[in-house]
């Protein structure tokens, strides 16, 4: 267990980073950030800032030597230089290599007893002319690393769009999704502890726009809720089987033979930002609580009726309206320029 007065290292300094540090602090800790930019925002709320490169072994090295544990709050990270630090992170490079493949999260998912919705491994223009052939359209060509909010995507919904879309897509490797016929779109959040002990905060129904997450709200609805169950088993199963140590979070579509596994993230996730004022513990905090050997926190509603809201580009121009709302919980990063499909912040309304 790390008592309180020790230091927490966070690689990454976005906006995940920043709420971590915020939780971290009423608990006693000290945060040092690790990011290459000149001012993360998560610097501008943390005692201590190194700036370096992901990959800069020694950088990590002296950055984790000063910290009692490390976490990270994004997963497009050098796996390689963040073995050397093994010993002081979590959760592990094990949740991370998982995470940044789309073709291998699947097949762990599938291997893990999850339901992922069907696919194929594509290399060439050939493979995506036979996943087409034996999934059928509509498809989604996904890149299976470092794609994002709805980056490095494309809809094939005829033999059309099938032509010539390896070439689109930047001939890199990819893995063609047939499209689930889905009802909603939900996340389980859960955090496992150290002792294996495993915390679930209520799903939310999410909704978004140009594959963005716009919206979390909460109750989710009876479809959701029908599905909530076995997305908790699948979620459950895939935390155990990386050995995570932290908070994870497995989005769901619910459909009919659902659930399906949409995708992992072994971090704190947008669709828990509702946990700050929704929640007995926010996400943020049981992470924390979970990495430094605490028990974990209670998950209970704050309120039987929650929503949170992403402030998105121009978006964060209505502050002032949001910060005079009785009832308004308002969140701004710090991010500095607004750009179309830039999170700046979030407001969160209770009731």
């Amino acid at each position: 267990m790390i008592a309180p007065g020790g230091t927490i290292g966070i690689v990454g300094g976005g906006q995940l980073g920043r709420m971590l540090a915020l939780a971290a602090a009423p608990l006693g800790y000290r945060v040092h950030v690790f990011d290459p930019h000149e001012r993360p925002c998560a610097a501008d709320v943390s005692a201590g800032f190194t700036r370096a490169a992901f990959d800069d072994v020694s950088a990590l090295e002296r950055f984790a030597a000063a910290c009692d544990v490390v976490t990270y709050e994004f997963e497009n990270l050098p796996v390689g230089p963040l073995a050397t630090i093994a010993g002081k992170l979590r959760p592990g490079t094990a949740s991370l290599s998982i995470a940044q493949d789309r073709d291998a999260e699947k097949s762990f998912v599938r291997d893990s007893g999850g339901q992922p919705a069907e696919w194929r491994t594509i290399d060439s223009q050939d493979d995506v002319e036979q996943a087409w052939t034996d999934l059928g359209g509509p498809l989604i060509l996904k890149t299976r690393r470092d794609g994002y909010d709805g980056k490095g995507q494309a809809w094939l919904r005829t033999e059309e769009d099938v032509r010539g879309a390896w070439t689109r897509l930047g001939g890199r490797p990819l893995i063609a999704e047939k499209v689930v016929a889905f009802e909603a779109e939900f996340s389980v959040v859960l955090a496992r502890g150290l002792d294996g002990a495993v915390a679930f905060f209520d799903s939310p129904r999410n909704h978004h726009e140009d594959g963005i997450l716009r919206r979390s709200e909460l109750p989710a609805g009876p479809v959701v809720e029908a599905q909530q169950a076995a997305a908790r088993l699948q979620a459950a199963r895939i935390a155990e089987r990386l050995g995570h140590v932290g908070v994870l979070t497995v989005e769901f579509f619910a459909a009919e033979g659902g659930p399906f596994v949409n995708e992992i993230a072994p971090r704190v996730h947008n669709s828990g930002h509702w946990t700050i004022e929704g929640a007995a513990t926010s996400q943020f905090e049981q992470h924390i609580r979970a990495i430094c050997g605490l028990p974990l926190g209670s998950t209970a509603l704050r309120s039987p009726k929650v929503t949170m809201d992403n402030l998105i580009g121009n978006d964060v121009d209505r502050w002032p309206e949001l910060v005079a709302e009785p009832g308004a919980a308002l969140h701004l990063y710090g991010k500095g320029e607004a750009r179309p499909g830039r999170k700046m912040g979030h407001v969160t309304r209770l009731g």
